[in-house]
């Protein structure tokens, strides 16, 4: 077995024991640097699916001996033709479990500790153990929230950054036969919420097609998922959520498809193809996930060991006319939600709703959240103006939606507290009431 390993590291040590063409001159070459992969360094790989599979093995491989994965799906026959760590018997298991499991049997001197949960499940604490985070998700929420905690857990000392507070995230991200990596030193490079804008936007359908007009599987889909579900609230009370990881739901929503479609002669709808209407599902390619994973372990091994300089800080890849890619600097944003530390100006009119206050957060490029709550900072005392939960208080508050924010009190310069499930953190904005010019017909 001491054979065995020391055939593992073999060309490992060739790269950490002597300096190279690339090594920078910070890096200092021994026998040590390989012991403190295997024994000290604690990463955090959040997500085991296409693209979390090929991480873990990677990184496994690289020499890091202590990791942890969370993941809160369970795995899917869809999943088996390309998240490799899974096989058919393991159908219906939590797919953080399994990966540990067969990392653990294939890597004697890897520990993969899986944690079956959502992200949101741990506070502050939990994540501040870890060395090193490595994303390998399809989710833009979650991209966003990891980012946010990270950014959370920044120490300052009179307003200088606390380097030792600062845990590296680097994030990929695999579409078809494109893919992303970058690498986010919080509070010091652009971080993910500078950037958000550059995220496509979700697929959107047009209300009236989907209730009158259908013509493909996905607007039958997006009927039932839409209208169909807050009117027939088939599980449990009002206002139930849709969960995507729940089979129940899926089949109910399948099923219900199935019937608009043939009601308009609409064929193509699936259980896979409403599992991915529902959840935003993007396809997904072994060979891509192969290369990003690659490229992200390969980061993730500059930065715990500085054998390299680290990517600055974004790359780009695309394989569908050949191969193409490219890097370049993402410049951090001076006044981001995130990272800037300073309230966002929110221009508003004095006569907008605010519905229309709470659709601007949703929709526009620079914030796109998805379900803000929010509070107001009015004559020094709070005042919740529209909260999601619990639901005796969303019904309580739901007629402030129609009223103008002059209505509610919000005047210029009122700080506006906006609670959203992409940050586990409070986001702080400023009202700006907009000055209406008066026309000669006005007077």
């Amino acid at each position: 077995m001491a054979t065995e390993q020391a055939d593992r590291w073999v060309e490992l040590r060739k790269l950490l024991e002597r300096p190279g063409p690339f090594t920078p001159q910070t890096f200092e070459s021994s026998p040590e640097t390989l012991d403190l992969l295997l024994n000290n360094i604690k990463i955090l790989v959040v997500g085991a699916g296409g693209l979390g599979c090929d991480l873990l093995k990677n990184l496994a491989l690289s020499g890091f001996g202590d990791i942890h994965v969370i993941d809160m799906d369970t795995i899917d026959l869809s999943n088996l033709n390309r998240q490799f760590l899974f096989r058919k018997k393991d159908i219906g298991r939590p797919k953080a479990e399994v990966a540990a499991e067969f990392i653990n049997g294939r890597v004697s001197t890897c520990k993969v500790t899986p944690h079956y949960c959502k992200i949101q499940d741990y506070d502050e604490c939990w994540y501040q153990q870890f060395h090193l985070v490595v994303c390998g998700l399809d989710s833009v929420v979650a991209r966003r929230w990891i980012n946010s905690m990270l950014l959370s857990l920044l120490q300052y000392n009179d307003g200088e950054l606390d380097q030792s507070s600062v845990i590296p995230m680097v994030d990929g991200g695999t579409e078809g036969f494109k893919g992303s990596v970058r690498v986010v030193l919080p509070g010091i490079t652009a971080c993910i919420e500078c950037t958000v804008d550059l995220f496509p936007p979700q697929v959107v359908f047009p209300m009236c097609t989907i209730a009158h007009t259908p013509r493909l599987p996905e607007h039958c889909i997006e009927y039932v998922k839409v209208l169909l579900w807050q009117k027939e609230n088939p599980f449990g009370g009002e206002d139930t959520p849709i969960d995507g990881d729940d089979p129940q739901h899926i089949s109910w929503i399948y099923e219900q498809a199935l019937k608009r479609g043939a009601e308009y002669s609409i064929t193509g709808v699936t259980y896979r193809l409403t599992q991915g209407v529902i959840k935003n599902i993007i396809p997904a390619v072994a060979s891509t996930n192969a290369v990003i994973a690659a490229a992200c372990a390969t980061e993730c091994l500059k930065i715990a060991t500085q054998v390299a300089h680290h990517m600055n800080n974004y790359c780009v890849f695309n394989d569908t006319d050949g191969v193409y890619t490219y890097t370049y600097e993402h410049e951090r944003k001076s006044d981001c939600l995130a990272c800037s530390q300073v309230p966002q100006d929110l221009p508003m009119n004095a006569s907008d709703t605010l519905q229309m206050l709470i659709d601007k957060l949703k929709e526009s490029p620079e914030f796109q959240m998805s379900s803000p709550g929010i509070q107001a900072m009015i004559d020094g005392k709070t005042k919740s103006l529209y909260l999601h939960s619990p639901l005796s208080i969303e019904q309580k508050l739901r007629k402030n939606l129609k009223m103008s924010l002059a209505d509610l009190g919000v005047v210029d310069g009122v700080e506006l507290v906006v609670a959203d499930v992409t940050s586990p953190n409070s986001i702080l904005f400023t009202v700006k009431i907009k000055q209406q010019t008066l026309t000669p017909m006005d007077t």
